[in-house]
Formats: C-alpha cells, sequence, structure tokens
C-alpha cells in the first residue's frame, strides 16, 4: 500500500470520526427510519407523524437570504422527493393521490398533522460570494411539531447541515405518503475539520467524480476536501503563469488535467455545499512531475561522482528554486480562496541530496554539516515563509517534524503515520498546531 492511499484511507476514517458527537443520546422513541447521521449531539423523536405533500412543500427564508439557500433549496427537495415523479406516474392525478393519503389516514384511524413548509432562520447576513472556514459556526436547531417544522442557524453553513438532517428525516409509509416524525434537534460538529483526501496526482479522477464525491461528503456532513492535486507521477494541475507543468508533467495533457475553469466549478460546487477546498502541492519530495515542465527544479543524483540521470527532492541551493515557488504559489492563493494551503514536506528521501556535491558544498556553506535534516528544515523554512507573504494559513505533513526540522510556529501539522496518539503529543509539545491525516 502506498503512503499516498493510506493518507486517504486514513483521512477517510478520522472524517467519519470526527463527524460523530461524543455527547449524543440514546433515543428511546427513536423511530425505525427517518434517522439522522452523524447521530446530533441532541435528538429527540416522537410516534406523532407530519404528511408531507411534496408538489406544495416549500422552504421558506425568515429573514437573511442568499444563493447558498436558495440552491440548497433546489437540491434538498429532489433529494426528499426524488421519488416523488415514479409515484405520481403509479397514483395517478395529483388530486386522486392527495385523496388517497387521505383514505389511508382514515383506514388506520389517524390523521396526520400536514406540514406545508420548513421556515429557515440564518442570523448572520450571508449574500455574496463568502466560502466557509475553520471558524465557520456549523450550529443548528431543527423543530418539527404538529405540522410545523423550523430550522434555526447563526450561519449559513449550519443551515446547510440542517437542510441535510431535515432530508434524512423524511420518509415514505407502505401506503406512499411522505413523512417526517415529530423531531427536536440540536447540533454542532465536534470536530471544525472533518475532511476526506483525494489524490489525483497518482490517480487521475475526472471532474464529475469529484463532484460526486462532494455530494457525498455532504450528505456526511465533511466540510473539507483535501485536494491532493499533484504528485510523482502527474501534474494535473493547469497553471496559467507555468503552462508547461501540465502540459508535460500530466498523465495526458489533453485530458487528464483540470482546467482553471474546472477547478473554479468545484470550488464553487464545494463552497455552496458548506466544503473547503484545500489543495495540496507537495514538495520537496513527490515532486517528480515537476521536474518535466520545469527543469531544474529537482536535485540531480549522482553516482561514483557523476550524474545518474536520476531526480531527488527540490534543489534548496538554488535561488531559482524559491523564485519559482514564490510565483507559483502567489497563483496558488489567487485560485485557492480557503485560508490554508498544504505544502507536504512527507517522506523526503535524503539520498539523492547526499550524493550531489554541489548540495554538499551549499550544506558546508550554511554551516549545515551532514545535517541533511538542517536543508529541508531551510527549504521549508522559506516556503512557509513565501505562504505566510501571501497571507495564506500552512500545513505540512509529520515528517518534517519527525526529521527535526524547526518550522513556523504556527504550522498545523498533520499526523498521519501510526501511533498517532503519541505523534500528535510530540508535536503540540513542541508547540505546533496539528490534525490528523
Amino acid at each position: 500500500m502506498t503512503g499516498g492511499t493510506m493518507k486517504m484511507l486514513l483521512f477517510l476514517f478520522w472524517g467519519f470520526l470526527f463527524s460523530a458527537v461524543s455527547q449524543a443520546q440514546e433515543i428511546p422513541t427513536a423511530p425505525s427510519r427517518g434517522q439522522p447521521w452523524p447521530m446530533p449531539m441532541s435528538y429527540k423523536a416522537g410516534g406523532q407523524l407530519n404528511t408531507i405533500d411534496a408538489a406544495t412543500f416549500r422552504f421558506a427564508t425568515q429573514g437573511n437570504d442568499c444563493d447558498i439557500l436558495r440552491e440548497a433549496y433546489i437540491r434538498y427537495r429532489e433529494a426528499a422527493f426524488k421519488q416523488h415523479s415514479e409515484r405520481l406516474l403509479v397514483v395517478g392525478p395529483l388530486r386522486f393521490r392527495q385523496n388517497n393519503l387521505r383514505f389511508m389516514q382514515q383506514l388506520r384511524g389517524q390523521e396526520n398533522a400536514l406540514l406545508q413548509q420548513l421556515s429557515v432562520q440564518v442570523s448572520t447576513p450571508c449574500e455574496g460570494r463568502i466560502y466557509p472556514s475553520l471558524e465557520s459556526d456549523e450550529s443548528y436547531a431543527l423543530d418539527v411539531s404538529g405540522g410545523q417544522a423550523t430550522l434555526k442557524a447563526q450561519e449559513v453553513w449550519g443551515a446547510l447541515w440542517g437542510l441535510e438532517t431535515f432530508v434524512q428525516l423524511v420518509y415514505t409509509t407502505n401506503s406512499g405518503e411522505f413523512v417526517v416524525n415529530d423531531t427536536s434537534i440540536t447540533d454542532k460538529p465536534r470536530f471544525v475539520h472533518r475532511g476526506m483526501l483525494l489524490d489525483t496526482g497518482r490517480h487521475f479522477l475526472p471532474k464529475r467524480t469529484l463532484l460526486q464525491n462532494l455530494d457525498a461528503m455532504a450528505q456526511n456532513k465533511l466540510n473539507v476536501f483535501h485536494w491532493h492535486i499533484v504528485d510523482d507521477p502527474s501534474f494535473p494541475y493547469e497553471s496559467r503563469a507555468f503552462p508547461e507543468l501540465s502540459n508535460k508533467g500530466s498523465f495526458y495533457p489533453g485530458s487528464h488535467i483540470y482546467t482553471p475553469s474546472d477547478i473554479q466549478e468545484i470550488i464553487e460546487f464545494a463552497r455552496l455545499r458548506g466544503i473547503r477546498v484545500m489543495a495540496e502541492f507537495d514538495t520537496p519530495g513527490h515532486a517528480r512531475s515537476w521536474e518535466e515542465g520545469q527543469k531544474g527544479f529537482l536535485s540531480e543524483c549522482y553516482s561514483g561522482g557523476t550524474r545518474n540521470g536520476m531526480y531527488g527532492p527540490a534543489d534548496p541551493t538554488k535561488n531559482s528554486t524559491f523564485t519559482f515557488l514564490k510565483e507559483f504559489f502567489t497563483e496558488v492563493a489567487s485560485v485557492f480562496p480557503d485560508q490554508y494551503i498544504h505544502v507536504g514536506g512527507d517522506e523526503v528521501n535524503f539520498t539523492c541530496w547526499q550524493s550531489n556535491p554541489a548540495v554538499g558544498d551549499f550544506m558546508q556553506k550554511m554551516g549545515f554539516g551532514d545535517n541533511y535534516a538542517k536543508l529541508e528544515e531551510y527549504y521549508m523554512q522559506n516556503l512557509l515563509d513565501i505562504i505566510n507573504s501571501l497571507g495564506r494559513g500552512y500545513m505540512i505533513w509529520q515528517e518534517v517534524i519527525d526529521n527535526g526540522a524547526k518550522v513556523i510556529p504556527d504550522t498545523v501539522v498533520e499526523v498521519w503515520k501510526g501511533g498517532w496518539q503519541k505523534e500528535m503529543a510530540n508535536v503540540t509539545k513542541q508547540g505546533y498546531h496539528t490534525s490528523d491525516g
């Protein structure tokens, strides 16, 4: 199993774990159908049903309105009543269908309350192109009782999760009615970062697949798409400033790339679902594909004092390396609106650096001796300074710290290897923020 595959599996595991809430309550009266996922912080369900007529039911904004809500109403109406059109074909015209529902209720001797709308109230204005962040308030309160339903949230991001929960509560009876039980839910995520990692540098995924994954993330209330977009095998990110990176570094430049319009569509699709898109451009290791379109970026490897045609990590001895990184990440910061950029730093093999005489000379000049962790620290510190100058936060993999490198104190160190509890304790003891990958 490759390191990238392991990261993806671990990240998925932690993402689902993080979306659970430790304070979830036991629900002795929980219905057998129409239950929320993940378990809310507080969840009380009763046996009284509320009938929904899919043809007339509506989501109604009370107060602050925005495109995020309007788009969500369209999605969630389809999600809740996607079998509506098929049911009409079976039951017949709408008037007959409504009469049939009343007839079925009378047969049971029970008249359910008719739920005609979900009232949605968002306290904070949400109009304009806003994006979710690490500080977003995702809490909400949902109440359904006696034919009335209200959803209240401080921010629109909480309202999105409340809408997702409401749709999960809707189910159909054996007689074909759309119903929802009387329900009271108060919820907020236990963890603010609940993510899924996809590696498109090793395994190219078409845009439609990424969009499908984003939909699945929203259904599970995950809020961070960690996009490991490039790696050793390929460079599918199409750069405006450096088009040769994808022209020469991708699997197939004509088809296996993400154009600027593709990326903007993915970011917008995620934004409307309350999902952050955090891009990872991993260096100095895992960067073989960069060399194809940016000659001289990687260190050359030597055998017996001569070049052997192999390449190692990025070359930190050249000023041109950091000039290129500055221009490249300036573009990245303009493309991806998230507050964090992941710059990798994992699995850096020192062997090639150790074989290169120019790197050895640089080590002596800098006073690093034969401590190649110092060279890695030099590279990472320069890169983090670049990201910092762009007004963005930065994330790195744990190996940078494992190797003894010291970086900017507010760096977020992502732990992904075994023994994570011990590793996280080590990272936090050194004063760094951390997350599980």
